[in-house]
């Protein structure tokens, strides 16, 4: 299959381009600043420039998305519209754009994250973007068939527990190549409307 990867020079984009790659899957890198093709996917006009030179794709693949963190009574309106744009309008739009340029039967695969149903303190910018983007998922689902959508919903890294563990106290960790792993069952398998949370 050919497929766009969004996010792919990241810590989650790292391993899934391994995963897909051994797979035998022709993998195309976006990124904001490396990558095949480097676009920014929360400005709208890039993301119709990016399917341009990407041409038809079979699966779109998503490991990127920013929301900022911090109390609930410090977040700014302005924060909330950044989570909202960095994880949830940048992923819709890649979905809403890329249907017409996307095999009939290819899929789309998104990130969201454990906050969306374990939320922490600190973290409300990040629940709502998360659930959002998982509600967003199953609504489409039933209007895009027979094209597929999924979304992969982990929780913190085993890779990145020195840095982040503290944020998610008594949270069992995942490993990288099993959140990867969750992606290639999206790319390759027949469900949608779903949400793997790991």
């Amino acid at each position: 299959m050919k497929i766009l990867l969004i996010g792919a020079s990241g810590t989650l984009g790292t391993a899934v381009h391994k995963a897909l790659h051994t797979r035998g899957h022709e993998v195309l890198t976006v990124g904001r600043n490396d990558g095949d093709l480097r676009y920014d996917i929360t400005d709208p006009a890039q993301v119709a420039e990016l399917y341009d030179r990407a041409g038809r794709v079979d699966s779109v693949v998503s490991a990127a998305g920013h929301v900022p963190y911090g109390p609930v009574a410090e977040l700014t309106p302005e924060d909330y519209l950044a989570a909202f744009r960095g994880k949830v309008l940048s992923q819709i739009d890649l979905v809403r754009q890329g249907i017409p340029r996307t095999a009939e039967r290819g899929s789309f695969t998104l990130i969201t994250g454990v906050t969306a149903r374990e939320p922490i303190l600190t973290g409300a910018a990040a629940s709502m973007a998360n659930g959002a983007v998982e509600a967003f998922v199953r609504a489409a689902a039933i209007e895009i068939a027979p094209q597929r959508i999924n979304a992969v919903s982990p929780t913190v890294f085993t890779e990145s527990l020195a840095q982040y563990g503290d944020y998610f106290p008594g949270m069992p960790p995942v490993d990288l190549a099993d959140v990867a792993q969750a992606y290639v069952r999206s790319v390759e398998g027949a469900q949608t409307g779903q949400v793997y949370a790991l």
